[in-house]
């Protein structure tokens, strides 16, 4: 009877210990899994990646000031991209001089901004299904450390004057269109001069330093989001039409607007870590389609 007790006893014991060993391993999954998850998602034009994505990173926190709307899951899912590295010359969140000459505008400017675009930045941050109010709770979220956020739901009479700075600011943007159009024309020299280095350095028949390089893996990293979809007015690779005119400068031309920018896109694609090499490789197979 005795031996019946302890026995029972042990084998009590011996499944106590296995679901406790179970319950760990399933805590030390879940952490594993909440490291690995990724801080943002690219989100291309036409997909639902505002109010679906915003709920399902946790939509009940209101503490931007943006009502019930999730600003800060907006954020992190549509504008973070930009927002957090300068690309395309955006200012990047928290930083006061990038933010001082843009804040002076006004809440209302900056929304209207987001909403409607401006210079390289989509109208909604190129996601149509984004709702204003989601705009406005996101843009708070945005410029919250940098300026005193209004109350959000404003009256339209605060709007309209939003409105009203945002056509003078698009007569600001005009003029320093014209500006760049004139700078494009200074530059003409130099790329027939990049252009003839570009045919000698062909007729030496040497393989370039970069052909090693995984162009491709580079370009699916940091370039696609653009060139597949023609954001910002990126040439999307493939379109031979978009590329006829650019094709004709020579590939050392389009080399150096790789790795130093041109127009709306940041030196290197916004990635300051990459060698010039691994940028002349993303370039080439960007080109590839249409060489």
């Amino acid at each position: 009877m005795k031996s019946s007790k302890l026995f029972m006893g042990c084998l009590a014991t011996l499944g106590l210990t296995a679901g406790i060993a179970v319950a760990q391993d399933d805590a030390e999954r879940e952490a594993i899994a909440e490291r690995l998850k990724p801080v943002g998602e690219l989100c291309l034009q036409g997909e639902d990646c505002g109010t679906a994505m915003a709920a399902s990173s946790g939509g009940d926190d209101t503490s931007d000031g943006g009502g019930s709307v999730d600003g800060e899951g907006i954020y992190n899912n549509v504008c973070m991209a930009c927002h957090e590295t300068g690309a395309a010359g955006a200012p990047v969140r928290g930083d006061e001089a990038a933010w001082s000459e843009r804040t002076g505008k006004g809440f209302e400017t900056l929304l209207s901004h987001s909403i409607n675009g401006f210079n390289a930045m989509p109208a909604r941050g190129g996601n149509p299904n984004l709702s204003d109010e989601e705009m406005e709770a996101a843009t708070a979220y945005l410029v919250e450390p940098v300026m005193d956020v209004p109350e959000l739901g404003g009256d339209e009479e605060d709007a309209a004057s939003g409105e009203e700075q945002a056509a003078g600011d698009e007569e600001d943007a005009s003029s320093g269109e014209e500006q760049a159009a004139t700078d494009e024309e200074g530059t003409a020299s130099g790329e027939e001069e990049a252009a003839t280095s570009d045919e000698e350095g062909a007729a030496s028949g040497d393989e370039p330093a970069h052909a090693g390089i995984d162009g491709e893996a580079i370009y699916n990293q940091i370039c696609m989001a653009c060139h597949e979809t023609g954001a910002a007015g990126a040439p999307v690779r493939g379109n031979a039409d978009q590329w006829a005119a650019r094709l004709e400068q020579g590939m050392e031309t389009l080399y150096d607007h790789s790795i130093n920018g041109f127009n709306a896109m940041p030196a290197k694609g916004g990635n300051p870590s990459l060698s010039d090499d691994e940028v002349k490789a993303a370039t080439d197979y960007l080109v590839e389609p249409v060489q």
